[in-house]
């Protein structure tokens, strides 16, 4: 079986919760011979963002959506078992997401793919407010803040946190991602709110953040704050 059609058929099993016959399409999957990284990436991200695609788009049911993303959920939390780390790269990483189960499951691919490229990520989910961000932020001194499967919603509190963490200076060195979610569905997003660095998929975060230490956002490109910053002056 190709992988378009394992996907379909994949699809298919999560929205009408056929626990069993998702189970056995991921054994199938593993005994071909798909690494659990890759059963991330060719099998459980697309699915992953189809549910969502089609979802927000009214052609599945919310009893669908969250019967495929609670059982896709479970079967992630088996495959990071299997995944195995590279030796620790030195690097830390703080995560969070959007608030929903399901933005939740896309960072946690997110988060399951960046410990096994070698990274140690501490991971607090969606719903954090940002003064305990600031806080946890400032005494951990992470390397990298991450803001992966966030919601519309989060944008303002995504922005203001970039902006006073730049402005206060306390974590200079500290590199800004962000990736999936609405920073996919709307073009030129991510570099809009001042991220250093934007991925589309658990994958390309990985490999950007092992590839691109140093990129950082330019001051053109930041353009949190300006605003405020222009109504203090007038």
């Amino acid at each position: 079986m190709d992988m378009q059609m394992m996907q379909e058929r994949f699809f298919e099993t999560l929205i009408s919760g056929d626990r069993q016959s998702a189970r056995e399409i991921v054994a199938q999957a593993q005994s071909s011979g798909l690494s659990p990284e890759h059963l991330i990436t060719d099998l459980f991200w697309p699915v992953y963002e189809n549910l969502g695609k089609l979802f927000r788009a009214d052609q599945i049911s919310t009893m669908a959506h969250h019967m495929g993303s609670r059982l896709l959920r479970v079967l992630v939390d088996q495959n990071a078992s299997r995944m195995r780390a590279a030796p620790r790269n030195g690097k830390t990483i703080m995560a969070f997401c959007g608030p929903s189960d399901a933005d939740e499951l896309g960072a946690q691919m997110g988060v399951d793919m960046l410990e096994a490229a070698g990274f140690t990520v501490r991971f607090a989910g969606g719903g954090i407010a940002n003064d305990e961000i600031l806080g946890l932020v400032q005494e951990a001194q992470p390397d990298v803040l991450m803001m992966f499967a966030s919601a519309p919603g989060d944008l303002p509190n995504i922005r203001a946190l970039i902006d006073t963490i730049r402005e206060n200076g306390a974590c200079d060195s500290m590199q800004f991602a962000v990736g999936a979610g609405v920073f996919n569905r709307a073009e030129g997003l991510a570099e809009e709110i001042g991220a250093d660095l934007w991925a589309t998929d658990p994958l390309e975060m990985a490999e950007r953040l092992t590839s691109e230490p140093s990129r950082r956002a330019s001051a053109e490109q930041r353009t949190v704050g300006k605003n405020r910053k222009l109504r203090k002056a007038a």
